[in-house]
């Protein structure tokens, strides 16, 4: 999550929301469907719909 922080303070937004969603993925972090939203809505926000390809995958009731 360092990096996460480091990113954003250097102004790196879009980065950091790519580099947060790949850590969820990847460590196969179970999110619930309100937080799934959130993350949807914020990577339509920052124009990046990629970055949460896949994190679907990880909705739990």
């Amino acid at each position: 999550m360092a990096d996460v922080r480091h990113l954003m303070s250097a102004g790196e937004e879009g980065l950091a929301f790519d580099t947060m969603c790949s850590w969820i993925y990847e460590e196969i972090l179970p999110i619930d469907l309100a937080y799934f939203e959130r993350l949807v809505s914020a990577a339509q926000e920052l124009g990046n719909p990629r970055s949460i390809d896949k994190l679907d995958e990880l909705v739990v009731d």
